[in-house]
């Protein structure tokens, strides 16, 4: 027996209806075919509780843990990082602590790896990781860069009776793990030194030099040419504007000494040394792929003037 209530539906709606289920079957949903609804976590490669399980991710199925081992093994540690947040099976696998020992061995390399496994047990319990973000360290991986600016009186010309300028000029600074530095000034933009600033560029002007860390100062030095030379020192400080960036380096002291014709330094008194007190704006780093985008090739005319931060 058929029911005598009718539901009636006015053709608008029912119009509507349709094409919304229309174009509901027509989207396409890629996404739907390589994710699964309900991921498991995955415990770290090697690790004891490691069970075997099919991750319904295509990559994970297609890429055998042992070869994304190795693709991790070769990264940088900061791509270790960004690689961390892509899904949990690859942050658990980058728990291991063999990628952040290498990484921190290579950073620390002048401390030698005995006083490394020394530090690493007394203040950071232990743990790679942990040491690589608390302990402060000198990137490698770009340059740090002092943008100073001074205003300069012009010349008296036409109707401009007390004309300025405000001159915009550079510190770079490139530290390597081997203990040493590339330094120049320039009123170059960052794009257009970075290219110079190598051990095989034919620069007069790119000045290579030692340097020190000691927890978070570091002592630089170098040699300027010519008659008398002159020996270069700063105390420099390390900072970060977020864990683990030292991304940031404070200028403590700045001077200069001469230096006699037999190479020797002389006594640091008030003649032979000279402190400077100008062009002390802290350094910032500028990744290598960032150079080209970075803000600090903006001209004075857009940026009289930067704070660091």
């Amino acid at each position: 027996m058929t029911s005598d209530f009718v539901l009636q539906v006015p053709d608008e709606l029912e119009t509507a209806l349709q094409l919304k289920t229309v174009q509901y079957l027509v989207a396409q949903r890629p996404w739907l075919d390589l994710y699964g609804v309900n991921v498991r976590p995955v415990a770290p490669y090697g690790s004891a509780s490691r069970s075997v399980n099919v991750d319904p991710a295509l990559i994970h199925r297609c890429l055998p843990d042992e070869l994304l081992f190795e693709v991790f093994s070769r990264m940088a540690p900061y791509d270790l990082g960004r690689a961390a947040c892509v899904c949990r099976k690859w942050r658990y696998t980058l728990r291991n602590p063999i990628f952040w020992r290498n990484a921190c061995l290579k950073a620390w390399q002048l401390s030698g790896m005995v006083e490394n496994y020394k530090i690493l047990q007394s203040k950071y319990e232990s743990s790679w990781r942990k040491m690589w973000l608390l302990r402060p360290r000198i990137r490698t991986d770009g340059l740090y860069v002092s943008r100073n600016t001074y205003i300069h009186a012009g010349v008296r010309e036409w109707t401009v009776t007390n004309p300025v300028h405000l001159v915009c000029y550079y510190r770079y600074m490139r530290f390597f793990p081997s203990g040493r530095f590339l330094y120049k000034t320039s009123g170059q933009t960052v794009k257009d030194v970075v290219k110079y600033m190598n051990f095989r560029a034919s620069k007069t002007d790119v000045f290579n030099g030692r340097h020190t860390l000691t927890d978070d100062e570091i002592e630089a030095a170098f040699m300027y040419p010519g008659l008398p030379p002159t020996m270069w020192r700063a105390c420099l400080r390390l900072r970060g504007t977020t864990l683990g960036a030292n991304n940031r380096m404070d200028i403590l002291s700045l001077s200069t000494t001469k230096v006699n014709s037999d190479g020797v330094i002389e006594p640091e008194d008030d003649i032979s040394r000279v402190s400077h007190n100008r062009g002390l704006a802290p350094f910032t780093f500028v990744p290598f792929e960032e150079v080209e985008a970075s803000v600090l090739n903006l001209p004075v005319e857009k940026m009289d003037y930067y704070v660091p931060g």
